[in-house]
């Protein structure tokens, strides 16, 4: 779906067509043969819209004649809702300047992408596309320190949890939060080249320019605070599900040992009621009018002794 808009008294609106536009927003479902018209209507190549469309395409800037395609990943809410895959997941936004518009497009529907055509970004005008450029740069690093929130406050949850029972669902979800972040680490790193690059090589003509350069400052920062939130979670993450698993290693160890104590101290008296099975003519205590209780009675004696014998202190623990 293509949609054209643009900034009027104020107020961001949807257009009909291309004549009054200053941005064009492309997202699906997509048409067949739609990207193709683009791309020959705005005389852009068609590789910058297909190319943004692959979720494994890594963060990056081409230039061509008088197009410039900017390529940077941000987070989405994973639609899968598979117990296995990963809460969030990075997508590619395509940014193509020309002369006359510039454009975005996107896999999914991009909350970041979103806040601008709602008109939730202050001081947004796509006519001026720097600022454009910059401000999605800005809101895509937001939208990143918005989502580890989410998983740090899910982890710290998932934790307390754990606290009270290990189960094994709390351990997939930690599993889940870990590939976000693996995600995210990833993403942010290759942002973080783009936009150190974009800087040095000043592909937006904006170093002379000092309200601009100091926002672009500002979003690099704050990139790489975002990324070291993303490696600080995933080593707290990756620490606690070691923690937990060594815990029910030792909870396990701790089961099978008093399972043995248990085992040893049966193992006597069915001894002894396994001789008196045998069907011999010469068995102590046979001809005893009480022999029966006084068997068992023997087999219990013999079975507290092994438990005084075996360790009494770990004994105490089964009760």
């Amino acid at each position: 779906m293509i949609t054209y808009l643009a900034k009027q008294n104020g107020v961001m609106k949807e257009l009909d067509g291309l004549e009054r536009a200053s941005w064009i927003n492309v997202f699906p479902p997509f048409e067949h043969g739609e990207l193709e018209k683009l791309a020959t209507t705005l005389e852009i190549p068609l590789d910058f819209l297909t190319d943004s469309l692959d979720v494994d395409e890594r963060s990056r800037y081409e230039k061509e004649d008088d197009c410039t395609f900017i390529l940077i990943n941000s987070p989405i809410l994973n639609d899968e809702g598979k117990d296995s895959e990963a809460i969030y997941i990075t997508v590619p936004i395509g940014i193509v300047l020309t002369s006359g518009y510039i454009l975005t497009i996107c896999s999914n529907e991009n909350p970041v992408l979103d806040k601008f055509q709602e008109n939730k970004v202050k001081n947004f005008d796509p006519a001026d596309k720097n600022m454009f450029v910059l401000q999605i740069f800005e809101q895509n690093v937001y939208r990143f320190l918005e989502c580890l929130k989410k998983l740090n406050l899910k982890r710290n949850l998932i934790e307390q949890e754990l606290y009270n029972s290990s189960r094994s669902s709390e351990l997939q979800q930690l599993l889940r939060i870990e590939k976000s972040l693996v995600y995210f680490v990833s993403s942010l790193s290759t942002n973080e080249l783009l936009k150190m690059k974009i800087k040095r090589t000043d592909l937006l003509k904006i170093g002379n320019e000092e309200p601009y350069a100091d926002l672009f400052e500002d979003i690099i920062i704050d990139n790489s605070q975002a990324l070291e939130m993303s490696n600080v979670y995933t080593n707290i993450l990756s620490g606690t599900m070691e923690a937990y698993a060594s815990i029910i290693s030792n909870n396990l160890n701790v089961i099978i040992h008093r399972l043995t104590i248990v085992t040893i101290i049966l193992l006597v008296p069915s001894m002894v009621a396994g001789f008196y099975g045998m069907n011999l003519d010469y068995l102590p205590f046979k001809s005893l009018k009480y022999a029966f209780p006084f068997i068992i009675l023997v087999s219990i004696v013999l079975g507290f002794g092994v438990w005084f014998i075996i360790s009494p202190a770990k004994v105490v623990l089964l009760f």
